[in-house]
């Protein structure tokens, strides 16, 4: 690598002079954007792609030893496409596209682009996705690929950096690099510690990271100086990098450095042209050089047969058990397969998975928000990330969550300790928003298995699915009722119990399941004969199913351990919005407390005895 003395720094300052031209000029065409936050970190990312620090084969961007450099603070986007513009992968032409209708260049980076590493420009999120990414480097495919974040100072506040600080540490990744771009003003003012690097150094540096402190990060001698950093030898030390740089917001344009309240503006029409004239004359052709990655090619993992199901009708699994089975027998099936904890294996059933296989299991500890974005950095590697916790706690990483797609990062979420039926632990424990909360996931697969087998299968399912899916366990044991062989697929159904003149359909998923068969038993002994159907694809949904259930029965009612915003009963609402037949719902709808899950059942008017008296009570109104 060529260190500070080797590089041409005046090379180097002519594309940062470019650069901000790019980025003044793009901004003001689209009438919208964030240049003041671009301009300054124009010389921190000009030095570090063609200073020769950052290694990448323009022409194989998924080459496995390239860097990675994702833009956490995403509305610098201006300066992001700049820079590949001065790499000579955009047109200078196309940069005038920015932020139109149709445009892959995004007002905040997505997939879109296709050199985009990760959606960011949610703040607060870039970090742990090159987490993500650098644990796949160093610890799944051994490679020497270094993960580059460029920080905004202001995202500094967010907690899920700090959960990510640490535990990058924890895990010794000297493969991880951020940039801190302190350039002291946020949206609305100042933030928290301004210009003071030492607060953010003591603070970064109390978790374990080495920090290089950059007194001005506009100077192309101090900057690469303090890259060469990267290449020393530091004695082992297995730590991850902060480099905390001191910057000027809208550096550049005398006018507007240092100064509040032009944040998210482009520079006004009257001014454009003089501060364009202020860098200097154009050089639309000028172009950087990124050094190729180091040489190397891992073996890819083979593929073997699953060992098959292996359940009894009858017996009583929990799903969360099963689902811990379904994840180590299907390891060798996808030997890309990862699994990640929030320090609740032995309740999520992930632990036989760690414990057989450790190299491919990562322990996140309680922090759920990093726990997301580091699944999605490893998605984004091409790894099948399996996240597991309470299915309450996923809440808690909901903007994580909504993001993935925009990185089409296809990360598999289960979450047990569903419901009420959880019991005693109480309703802080107990998962209740889940199923609405990924409902709105577009594209996203939502599942809720009643058994063992249909838990291993739509595991399988969803091992198969190129997209995100959430799989829903209960804690208590349920009775199997599906042979070994029988077929699941993501949009299907089955319908457990029917006749050709049924009076009332009954439609659940997970536990209220089989309370819905229980009641079945119960209404056939006083001459109500009822379907019972078992929606475990919630999303998509099978409407076929459900539209012919409507069709031939008078009565739907749909029973649910979750709260009736946006769940089973919404869901068939929503497939039947044009449909005359009444759909009575059963949810979760009284505060819950602590109790026995057949007392919590029973409490919220889910339980079998609970249906039986609806069915009863709605047939002699409409008599």
């Amino acid at each position: 690598m060529p260190t500070a003395m080797q590089c041409d720094t005046s090379h180097l300052e002519q594309i940062s002079r470019q650069v901000r031209r790019w980025i003044v000029r793009c901004t003001f065409e689209a009438g919208s954007g964030h240049p003041t936050s671009s301009l300054s970190a124009v010389e921190l990312m000009v030095d570090l792609l063609f200073g020769g620090h950052f290694r990448f084969n323009l022409d194989q961007p998924d080459h496995p030893a390239n860097d990675r450099l994702i833009f956490s603070k995403g509305h610098a986007s201006p300066l992001y496409y700049a820079l590949w513009a001065a790499a000579g992968k955009i047109e200078p032409d196309d940069l005038l596209s920015y932020r139109e209708f149709g445009s892959r260049l995004e007002g905040h980076p997505t997939a879109r682009f296709s050199l985009t590493e990760a959606a960011t420009g949610s703040l607060g999120q870039g970090l742990s996705i090159g987490l993500g990414m650098a644990m796949v480097a160093r610890y799944l495919d051994k490679s020497p690929s270094r993960t580059f974040v460029l920080l905004g100072d202001s995202e500094m506040a967010e907690g899920a950096q700090w959960e990510a600080i640490q535990i990058a540490s924890h895990y010794k990744l000297d493969n991880l690099v951020g940039i801190l771009d302190v350039n002291r003003l946020g949206q609305r003012g100042a933030t928290m510690y301004g210009h003071d690097l030492d607060s953010y150094r003591k603070r970064i540096e109390a978790f374990g990271w080495r920090c290089v402190l950059i007194d001005d990060g506009h100077d192309n001698d101090q900057i690469l100086h303090a890259f060469d950093e990267l290449n020393a030898d530091h004695g082992g030390s297995d730590r991850p990098t902060m480099f905390i740089a001191h910057t000027i917001k809208g550096k550049g344009i005398p006018s507007l450095e240092n100064e509040g309240g032009h944040h998210g503006k482009p520079v006004d029409e009257d001014d454009v042209d003089e501060i364009l004239a202020g860098f200097g004359a154009a050089n639309e052709q000028i172009r950087g050089t990124i050094p190729p990655p180091i040489l190397y090619q891992p073996d890819p993992p083979a593929s073997r047969q699953a060992e098959r199901i292996d359940y009894e009708i009858g017996d009583t699994v929990a799903t969360r058990d099963a689902y811990g089975n379904a994840l180590l027998r299907l390891a060798a099936k996808f030997p890309q397969m990862v699994a990640l904890d929030g320090e609740v294996c032995n309740s999520t059933r992930t632990k036989r998975f760690r414990d057989e296989l450790p190299a491919r299991f990562f322990e996140m500890f309680v922090a759920e928000q990093n726990m997301v974005g580091v699944a999605t950095g490893m998605a984004l590697r091409g790894k099948m990330p399996f996240v597991s916790t309470f299915a309450a706690f996923l809440t808690r990483a909901f903007d994580q969550i909504r993001m993935c797609p925009y990185s089409d990062a296809a990360v598999k979420f289960v979450g047990s300790h569903c419901g009420v039926s959880i019991g005693r632990d109480g309703p802080s424990q107990m998962g209740l928003e889940d199923i609405a909360m990924f409902r709105t996931i577009q594209n996203g697969v939502v599942l809720y298995p009643c058994d063992a087998v249909s838990t291993e299968a739509l595991v399988n399912a969803m091992a198969e699915y190129e997209g995100i899916a959430y799989l829903r366990t209960t804690r208590g044991k349920t009775p199997v009722i599906y042979d070994n062989d029988e077929s699941f697929g993501i949009g299907g159904s089955k319908v457990l119990r029917s006749s050709d003149d049924d009076h009332v359909t009954l439609i659940a998923a997970g536990i209220t399941l089989h309370e819905c068969l229980a009641a079945h038993a119960t209404l056939a002994d006083r001459g109500v004969r009822a379907r019972v159907i078992d929606l475990y694809s919630i999303k998509p949904l099978d409407h076929a199913t459900i539209r012919r259930a409507a069709d031939e029965t008078p009565l739907l009612f749909t029973v649910e351990d979750h709260f009736p915003e946006g769940g089973i009963g919404e869901a068939v609402l929503t497939s039947l919005s044009d449909h005359a037949t009444p759909v009575n719902c059963l949810a979760v709808r009284k505060r819950p407390i602590s109790g026995s899950p057949d007392d919590l059942l029973e409490f919220e008017g889910i339980s079998a005895a609970s249906i039986v008296d609806a069915v009863e009570r709605c047939r002699c109104t409409t008599q």
